[in-house]
Protein backbone atom coordinates (compact mmCIF):
# COMPACT_ATOMS: atom_id res chain seq x y z
CA UNK A 1 0.00 0.00 0.00
CA UNK A 2 1.50 3.14 -1.40
CA UNK A 3 1.44 6.64 1.17
CA UNK A 4 -0.52 8.26 -1.63
CA UNK A 5 -3.30 5.61 -1.29
CA UNK A 6 -3.25 6.00 2.48
CA UNK A 7 -3.59 9.77 2.74
CA UNK A 8 -6.50 9.81 0.29
CA UNK A 9 -8.52 8.05 2.72
CA UNK A 10 -10.69 9.09 5.40
CA UNK A 11 -9.20 9.01 9.01
CA UNK A 12 -12.41 6.03 10.15
CA UNK A 13 -10.96 3.83 6.80
CA UNK A 14 -7.37 4.25 7.88
CA UNK A 15 -8.39 3.01 11.26
CA UNK A 16 -10.50 0.24 9.83
CA UNK A 17 -7.54 -0.48 7.41
CA UNK A 18 -5.28 -0.74 10.25
CA UNK A 19 -7.53 -2.86 12.58
CA UNK A 20 -7.58 -5.64 9.43
CA UNK A 21 -3.70 -5.31 9.41
CA UNK A 22 -3.46 -6.47 12.62
CA UNK A 23 -5.35 -9.39 12.42
CA UNK A 24 -3.06 -10.55 9.06
CA UNK A 25 0.04 -9.60 11.21
CA UNK A 26 -1.37 -11.69 14.19
CA UNK A 27 -2.33 -14.65 11.51
CA UNK A 28 1.08 -14.42 9.86
CA UNK A 29 3.08 -14.84 13.03
CA UNK A 30 1.05 -17.88 14.03
CA UNK A 31 1.68 -19.83 10.59
CA UNK A 32 4.98 -18.95 11.23
CA UNK A 33 5.56 -20.26 14.48
CA UNK A 34 3.53 -23.28 13.09
CA UNK A 35 5.63 -23.31 9.86
CA UNK A 36 3.32 -23.10 7.19
CA UNK A 37 3.83 -19.62 6.25
CA UNK A 38 4.71 -19.18 2.46
CA UNK A 39 6.27 -16.24 2.37
CA UNK A 40 8.37 -15.20 5.37
CA UNK A 41 8.56 -11.85 3.50
CA UNK A 42 4.92 -11.22 4.02
CA UNK A 43 5.56 -10.34 7.37
CA UNK A 44 7.46 -7.33 7.06
CA UNK A 45 5.70 -5.83 4.49
CA UNK A 46 2.33 -5.95 7.41
CA UNK A 47 4.42 -4.81 9.57
CA UNK A 48 5.75 -1.62 6.89
CA UNK A 49 1.92 -1.44 6.38
CA UNK A 50 0.96 -0.85 10.12
CA UNK A 51 3.74 2.03 10.58
CA UNK A 52 2.85 4.08 7.29
CA UNK A 53 -0.85 3.76 8.66
CA UNK A 54 -0.08 5.02 12.24
CA UNK A 55 2.25 7.62 11.05
CA UNK A 56 -0.79 9.22 8.85
CA UNK A 57 -3.15 8.77 11.49
CA UNK A 58 -0.18 10.45 13.91
CA UNK A 59 -0.09 13.24 11.41
CA UNK A 60 -3.62 14.07 11.38
CA UNK A 61 -4.24 14.00 14.95
CA UNK A 62 -1.13 16.61 15.37
CA UNK A 63 -1.99 18.62 12.46
CA UNK A 64 -6.11 18.57 13.95
CA UNK A 65 -4.32 19.55 17.42
CA UNK A 66 -2.18 22.50 15.93
CA UNK A 67 -5.51 23.96 14.43
CA UNK A 68 -7.32 23.59 17.26
CA UNK A 69 -4.83 25.83 19.51
CA UNK A 70 -5.75 29.23 20.07
CA UNK A 71 -2.83 31.27 19.19
CA UNK A 72 -0.70 33.87 21.28
CA UNK A 73 0.47 37.33 20.26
Amino acid sequence: MKTKEIRDKETDAIEAEMKDKLKHLFDLRTQAVTEKLEDPTQIGKTRRDIARLKTILRERTLAAAKKAEPRQV
